[in-house]
């Protein structure tokens, strides 16, 4: 298995002053980093962004969020339109810098709620959506990667078994699925048994600590999470995603209200450390 690193822990908008941060995960010896994607005006830094990490040999994947007026499950045809139109950008900008897989709840917007159950009209007008933006993707060169979150911030998919049936009702090559042990602790009851759920459709896996801190500091179930990949042959990025206090605005949309880790690189050594010695063990 490769490793990354979500720059979210950082920044939702990476820069040039977020070199010096991208050489040290490289010197630490991670295989990627993960790219957060909110802002797409501008491709020009992003087109600079992939210059550094050719020059670095880094790999790179990258993260959106759905707004609440780009809702692919929307019963609005022009939201459901924009939602589509929206993720063609996203995946523009990550065309950029070399972007093999966009991941996040591209399925639906995220925090919003209809005070109800998914319905089977959401899931069609999502398999919809996702199969135009599919289709996006693939002229692009990059795959999506569906993530599904617990019942806290969305409603439409919460669980491995709900989301390998939506990706599959998709049908499309290009719109996958990945898994998040974050999620997967809150919602599930077996790490090992959702992992070989989604093992046919997953290409992305976000490891992630109950408490968004440093990996394997916390109360996951790391022996299972990493059985079920050995079990299911997983081979591609396992990435960190961890969150801090760095950004007010950032820490608020996560929910981070006080400090769960000394120093950003401090976690980024120690998970990295984490996962290769999980790793070996599973192996």
């Amino acid at each position: 298995m490769k490793t990354g690193m979500n720059l979210l822990l950082w920044t939702d908008f990476v820069s040039e002053a977020h070199d010096p941060i991208i050489e040290q995960i490289r010197e630490m010896g991670f295989d990627s980093v993960e790219i957060p994607i909110f802002q797409t005006a501008d491709l020009a830094p992003y087109a600079r962004l992939g210059k550094r990490l050719k020059a670095l040999g880094l790999g790179a994947t990258a993260v959106t969020v759905m707004p609440a007026n780009a809702n692919p499950i929307s019963p609005d045809r022009e939201i459901r339109g924009a939602a589509v139109a929206y993720l063609d950008r996203v995946l523009e900008c990550g065309q950029q810098f070399g972007c093999e897989i966009l991941c996040g709840p591209l399925h639906s917007a995220l925090g919003v709620f209809s005070g109800a159950g998914p319905t089977e009209e959401e899931f069609e007008h999502g398999v919809e959506s996702m199969q135009r933006a599919a289709e996006k993707a693939k002229s692009r060169g990059i795959r999506m990667a569906l993530e599904y979150l617990n019942r806290f911030e969305n409603y439409f998919l919460t669980t491995a078994e709900q989301a390998v049936h939506f990706v599959k009702a998709v049908g499309h090559p290009s719109c996958k699925m990945m898994y998040d042990s974050f999620h997967a602790h809150i919602e599930e009851k077996d790490q090992a048994k959702a992992i070989r759920t989604c093992a046919s459709e997953t290409i992305h896996v976000h490891v992630s600590e109950n408490d968004r801190g440093t990996p394997g500091t916390g109360q996951v179930d790391w022996e299972s999470f990493y059985r079920g990949l050995k079990e299911s042959g997983y081979q591609g990025y396992t990435t960190i995603e961890a969150f801090g206090t760095a950004l007010p605005a950032l820490a608020a949309a996560t929910k981070v209200w006080r400090p769960l880790f000394a120093d950003a690189m401090g976690l980024c050594k120690e998970g990295l450390a984490f996962m290769k010695q999980s790793g070996r063990k599973s192996g």
